[in-house]
């Protein structure tokens, strides 16, 4: 009887760990699922242009994301920093190509415009008393129109010397993935071993108590948005660089996408949890979502319903764990023990990860298609005429045989580049372009043909 229910316990023990262990590592779990899965759907998905692609377009996101971490951890929101890198970037373009600012200086006038928008958020919620959302909201309009006002509503292109920050380095690695990974270790450094990190999760664990303990919150916060702001303008000077040029329209929305990154990631709404390496498994899972889609011609429209619907199972992820008592433990808080057992936690994920990718990828082994394919990238679907051009694509390519895929870029010219970088990696035999930005396609066309696609 005894030994029974010993083994009874010890049974219910190893269920409890493992349900404590997905619960602690929902978003790491989700991104190998999502890693075998399409490797399984899809044989140009793990190719090695493929996953630095993935790299690329998680990057700008990613570098978002780290700074709306700080916020989020300390219980508030930021809806601005997709504006804010649009100005800094036509700040940087402005100055350095219509007025002939060094630069260097441009780079440092772009940063400084982060900042400032960082402050003004800041202030406003710590002395003006507005809600972070309000605040936030007014920001991104003032940063939107004023980065339209700057360019006149047209786009500016950049110095060479900026674009090179798009390109590779030793002609494999991408400049923006390393500056996601720099950023990323900057933003670990920050919550695990810095005072303001610390203050961070003191304020989002409890504010009141924070500030009874002595912590400035006020001006906490001040520096808490100015980080996140610097962050903006960070991925704002990538985006340029990637794209040539500074689009006063560049990252509409994706505010959203940050903000989704860092709950997906583990990080809570409610403030005093998240971590940068939580963070960053969430931009991978976004970027992974929509290269994977696009690659399996899935439609941009759905594409939203399904980003959407991610969205909405991580707060709810979120909302289990807290009810089962599985909070992810703050940066720098746990033991050297426990970040042992993170660490082990993902290198036997990575192997696992590795092991089971190996074996889908003999599933496309000889399963070559002969079918011709294409790939059309349109600028956006939400005018007639275009919809007209898709549907007579579609049409002769059926008539001719032809496997065609079309895309649409929502008038968002990365949005674009990322869907033409996911062309060049899928053994197409032509791609057709209706650009939304020349001087933004520009590098991605000059890609494509590089690899004779």
């Amino acid at each position: 009887m005894a030994t029974d229910t010993l083994k009874s316990k010890a049974g219910a023990g190893g269920a409890s760990g493992l349900r404590r262990l997905l619960l602690d590592n929902g978003a790491l779990t989700a991104l190998i699922v999502l890693v075998i899965a399409l490797s399984a759907l899809s044989g140009d998905f793990l190719t090695t242009d493929n996953l630095l692609n993935i790299g690329v377009q998680a990057a700008v996101t990613a570098i978002l994301a780290f700074g709306v971490t700080f916020v989020i951890v300390a219980a508030g929101i930021d809806l601005s920093v997709g504006s804010v890198a649009a100005l800094s970037a036509t700040v940087l373009a402005w100055s350095a190509t219509s007025h002939g600012v060094p630069v260097a200086l441009a780079v440092v006038l772009a940063v400084a415009t982060g900042i400032a928008a960082g402050l003004v958020n800041g202030f406003l919620i710590s002395y003006g008393k507005l809600p972070p959302f309000i605040a936030t909201l007014a920001m991104l309009s003032v940063a939107r129109g004023l980065s339209l006002v700057i360019s006149q509503g047209s786009p500016i292109a950049l110095p060479d010397s900026v674009s090179h920050l798009g390109d590779t380095l030793g002609g494999w690695l991408p400049v923006p993935v390393l500056v996601m990974v720099v950023m990323g270790l900057i933003t670990a450094f920050v919550l695990g071993r810095t005072y303001i990190g610390r203050s961070m999760y003191a304020i989002g664990g409890n504010e009141e108590a924070a500030r009874l303990s002595g912590l400035r919150v006020k001006r906490q916060k001040l520096a808490i948005y100015a980080l996140s702001g610097l962050f903006a303008a960070a991925a704002g000077v990538v985006l340029a660089a990637r794209l040539s040029s500074a689009q006063p329209q560049a990252a509409n929305g994706y505010e959203l996408d940050a903000i989704a990154a860092v709950v997906i990631g583990g990080a809570s709404l409610a403030g005093g949890t998240g971590k940068a390496s939580g963070t960053l498994i969430g931009a991978l899972i976004l970027a992974v979502l929509r290269n994977g889609l696009n690659l399996l011609s899935v439609s941009a429209f759905w594409q939203q319903v399904v980003i959407g619907v991610v969205i909405a199972l991580a707060v709810l992820l979120d909302t289990v764990r807290r009810k089962a008592g599985a909070t992810p433990q703050a940066a720098g808080t746990g033991s050297g023990g426990g970040k042992g057992r993170q660490a082990a936690t993902y290198g036997l994920a990575a192997v696992v990860t590795v092991a089971l990718v190996a074996a889908t990828s003999l599933l496309h082994t000889g399963s070559a298609s002969t079918t011709p394919k294409l790939g059309l990238s349109l600028s956006t679907l939400n005018n007639p005429f275009f919809v007209q051009i898709k549907s007579g694509a579609q049409a002769e390519a059926k008539k001719l045989g032809l496997d065609l895929t079309v895309t649409d870029a929502q008038n968002d010219a990365s949005q674009q580049a990322n869907q033409l970088q996911n062309f060049t990696s899928s053994s197409l035999g032509a791609i057709i372009v209706n650009p939304v930005d020349s001087d933004a396609a520009s590098n991605s066309v000059k890609a494509a043909g590089k690899a004779d696609t």
